[in-house]
């Protein structure tokens, strides 16, 4: 019988924990069987959570992380904090940044034992790309408060239904040119589940893990046009892919309501791979699987007649 896990029956507050990361890390907290509280601007996308904990175990409190007053109200009497926010859009410094640095102090005062901070590989508060520097940013703060917070840096993430597979395999079912952006920009994909049980390790022993920096990548170092091959494949079609020049690329992202914004795209520029001597999640107990593991069954409702159609039938 598995041994007890650190976290059963402690507090661990969830900022940002409706979405796609949050969500895996807290079926994997209420596995361990952790009390999850759900601190959210819209907590109710993750009502779903709901069938999966015990009586008592999922509270949900809805959190705006530019108000201290609610990000306190929100981390009070947690036991281990992760802060989760992120975004491409144009409050990344009150989001990555500031609201970061309160949800830090607000663990901090309360006498929270764990904080992680989700930040990106790439993440350096001295880079000019907003994102990147206001991750960066935001870990100098996190620190600067809460010492002995893990910060966690990971690549591209990919899930089943969200994260860039569904996004890619929707235009690849639709259309049978497909423009690709940074067609040889690498990135070393990490599965969600893996890095969500990367996070949950990390904070149930912050005696080792506090104040470290891991990476999260996949085994596999995939250019942005191999994975939208390796995509078409699985689905069984036949595709023409259309490298986007870095111009044009750049016109594009610069423009509103494009799939792809100017911070996305530099940082598609830049890559995301592992940094050598970096610690990676193996360190956390992790051994990441690769993308390629999962398309086969994934794509099988994107093929011409589903599971009983042949996987190499072009459409």
């Amino acid at each position: 019988m598995a041994s007890a896990s650190p976290l059963a029956g402690k507090l661990v507050t969830l900022i940002g924990g409706s979405g796609f990361i949050g969500s895996l890390i807290a079926q994997h907290l209420l596995e361990r069987g952790a009390r999850v509280r759900i601190a959210a601007r819209e907590p109710e996308k993750a009502f779903k959570l709901k069938p999966l904990a015990n009586l008592g175990q999922i509270q949900f409190a809805r959190c705006n992380v530019k108000d201290a007053r609610s990000v306190e109200a929100c981390v009070q009497g947690s036991d281990a904090v992760a802060y989760l926010v992120g975004t491409f859009g144009s409050d990344q410094r009150q989001l990555q940044v500031i609201g970061a640095g309160k949800a830090a102090e607000a663990a901090n005062a309360t006498g929270a034992n764990a904080f992680l901070y989700m930040s990106a590989i790439g993440a350096d508060a001295e880079k000019d790309t907003g994102y990147f520097r206001t991750k960066g940013e935001g870990e100098q703060l996190v620190l600067g408060t809460f010492p002995k917070a893990t910060i966690m840096r990971p690549s591209g993430v990919f899930g089943e239904q969200d994260g860039f597979v569904p996004l890619f395999a929707d235009l690849v079912a639709m259309m049978p040119v497909v423009p690709v952006f940074g067609p040889e920009s690498k990135l070393q994909p990490v599965w969600v589940d893996d890095l969500a049980t990367a996070c949950v390790n990390a904070l149930e022993n912050p005696g080792k893990h506090g104040g470290k920096t891991f990476e999260a990548t996949g085994p596999d170092a995939l250019t942005m046009m191999q994975i939208n091959e390796m995509i078409a494949d699985a689905q069984g079609r036949d595709r023409m892919f259309m490298p986007m020049p870095g111009p044009i690329a750049k016109v594009i992202a610069a423009l509103p309501l494009t799939p792809i914004n100017s911070d996305q795209y530099a940082m598609l520029e830049e890559g995301s791979v592992a940094t050598k001597g970096a610690a990676q999640i193996s360190k956390l107990g992790v051994e990441p699987k690769p993308l390629s593991l999962f398309l086969g069954r994934w794509m099988v409702r994107y093929r011409e007649k589903g599971r009983f159609g042949e996987k190499r039938a072009a459409n």
